[in-house]
């Protein structure tokens, strides 16, 4: 019997639907016995914000404006059909009427199940965050080459 390959997931885009779709894969790829990491860089490290709405984070007039414009995890946008901002609630509620997993619920599940979560070192450090503005889910803050050399012998997908 061959051993299961591990899985990272890049998780890049900052859109609700994409990032549901990461943890979706991340817990399931985790319930059937894989190693799962997940890597937030750029738009994705939006999710990770323990700052939930719009605030001015970062020392910059820049980052300032990024990372409110950015918001968190209660603010990430559908990719399509965004209506203003109202659809990622419409679909919230979507999902619990046919009990489907939330995105809160999807990050928690992704914490029990032993999912390791990083945050990209390079990234954090563009937008001026600290690591102290990150969940406490986040295992760690990685650069690049660390990301790389722990995700070798697994498949990468990017989200």
């Amino acid at each position: 019997m061959s051993k299961k390959k591990d899985l990272t997931i890049v998780c890049f885009s900052g859109d609700f639907d994409k990032v549901v779709a990461a943890f979706t894969m991340a817990t399931g790829a985790a319930a059937t016995n894989r190693k799962v990491t997940m890597f937030f860089t750029f738009w994705g490290l939006n999710v990770l914000k323990k700052e939930q709405g719009r605030k001015f984070l970062g020392q910059g007039v820049l980052a300032k404006v990024f990372n409110f414009l950015m918001g968190g995890g209660n603010k990430l946008p559908l990719s399509r059909l965004n209506f203003a901002g109202a659809s990622p609630g419409l679909m919230t509620s979507m999902m619990k009427k046919h009990n489907v997993a939330t995105l809160p619920e999807l990050i928690e599940a992704a914490h029990a199940l032993g999912i390791r979560m990083l945050a990209c070192e390079m990234a954090l450090h563009i937008l001026e965050l600290e690591r102290s503005d990150l969940i406490e889910e986040v295992e760690d803050v990685v650069g690049v080459a660390t990301f790389l050399n722990e995700s070798e012998d697994g498949h990468i997908i990017f989200v």
